[in-house]
């Protein structure tokens, strides 16, 4: 399920290095055969799922200035994330935050317990 602007996504923001997950169901495979063998979906140490939305990345601050002729727009830049909209992300389920949005269940998770990405294009 990808951003579009006719969908409930569209007013959400992730903030930061997060991430936006919406889980696949245990016994679901991706097309290039990518799954979870039973010992560990029973621990549920690790999941996957759809990456519906990202943050902007990793926040990195810039000098300030003196000068109050330049523009103050550009105070924050950020390093992107590696994941995007429509991966399938495995990824650390107790560094994970589940929230309910519009009655249907997703994770908030940090780039950083993100595991291991798929995505449709070659890389």
């Amino acid at each position: 399920m990808h951003l579009t602007s006719d969908n409930k996504f569209k007013k959400l923001v992730v903030i930061g290095d997060r991430i936006l997950i919406r889980l696949s169901m245990p016994n679901e495979r991706t097309q290039s055969g990518l799954y979870l063998p039973p010992g560990v979906q029973e621990k549920e140490k690790v999941q996957q799922g759809t990456v519906i939305k990202t943050g902007p990345g990793y926040a990195i601050s810039m000098p300030v200035d003196d000068e109050p002729w330049k523009n103050q727009e550009d105070q924050v830049k950020y390093i992107p994330l590696q994941a995007r909209e429509g991966d399938i992300a495995v990824f650390l389920l107790s560094a994970a935050t589940e929230v309910l949005y519009q009655g249907d269940k997703y994770f908030i998770v940090p780039h950083s317990a993100v595991l291991m990405l798929e995505r449709e294009e070659e890389i």
